[in-house]
């Protein structure tokens, strides 16, 4: 690559940082990319980390040694995404939005890229010390949520189907109960999806009583897996009791009433924090 001038260099060292989270770049990247000595890539990397720092857009770790580098950890401040999550949860309290069966639309939300990034750069900043191979959530609409929480994470995501898919080769199915209906329902993860022993984040769009992540807790065990942490978009506070007892919600879903079309949606436990909420 040609010789960058400072300016340019900072902007374009910033750019690969953000499009590589949670990896390790070796000083001798920057180096030989920019054709500049390692002692200005310091003095480069040190104004990129006060900067996001300042900004709230993550930590840069500098590791030492031989082997040793940097890696760019996407964190997001709980103040600001209490602010996001608030002005989500109006939208998502809207009556229009309640559906036959007491269930809420959420749709058009899930379906929101820019929505989808903050979500899942907040659940990577809530999961981020934790030592996790893979994100794995259940079709269909949990779907966008593990994407863009496993691209601030830099890890695959796993999904898991309702049923037996033959373009996915064998695979591992069980029962399990729905938390809603009480019905026996069916999930499988085809047994290529995942490695053995894997260190797994669950996350859901909606969790009611928590039958579904339950199942995928328990297909786990088929893969002689670890349950690393389990985020909800959205808990149903209605429940008196959830299966699923340790995981982070970033909504809560406390009344819902289809008669008189009233829906009231308050920030989840990742807020729980008395000092959080009054900032």
């Amino acid at each position: 690559m040609k010789k960058l001038k400072r300016s340019a260099r900072l902007v374009e060292m910033t750019q690969y940082l953000l499009f590589r989270p949670h990896t390790l770049i070796p000083l001798t990247t920057f180096a030989d990319r920019y054709s500049s000595a390692k002692s200005s890539i310091s003095e480069d990397l040190a104004i990129i980390k006060e900067v996001f720092e300042l900004e709230g857009l993550g930590e840069l770790l500098t590791m030492a040694g031989a082997a040793g580098g940097v890696k760019f950890i996407p964190k997001v401040p709980k103040a600001i995404s209490l602010q996001f999550i608030k002005k989500l949860c109006e939208k998502l309290a809207q009556p229009e939005r309640i559906l036959p069966g007491e269930f809420i639309y959420m749709s058009d939300i899930l379906g929101q890229p820019s929505i989808m990034n903050e979500v899942g750069k907040m659940f990577a900043s809530a999961f981020a010390g934790r030592d996790i191979d893979v994100v794995m959530t259940v079709e269909t609409k949990g779907i966008p949520l593990a994407y863009a929480t496993a691209s601030y994470l830099n890890l695959p995501v796993v999904i898991v189907r309702r049923d037996n898919r033959v373009t996915e080769g064998s695979a591992v199915s069980i029962n399990y109960v729905s938390g809603s209906n009480k019905r026996i329902q069916t999930m499988s993860l085809a047994r290529r999806a995942m490695k053995e022993e894997s260190k797994v984040l669950i996350v859901d769009d909606f969790m009611r009583a928590g039958g579904t992540i339950q199942g995928m807790m328990d297909l786990l065990k088929e893969f002689r897996a670890t349950l690393k942490g389990v985020g909800v978009f959205v808990e149903s506070g209605e429940v008196v009791e959830h299966l699923v007892e340790d995981y982070i919600s970033l909504a809560r879903l406390t009344e819902m009433d289809a008669k008189t079309k009233h829906i009231a949606v308050v920030p989840g436990n990742y807020f729980d924090n008395e000092e959080v909420q009054n900032e």
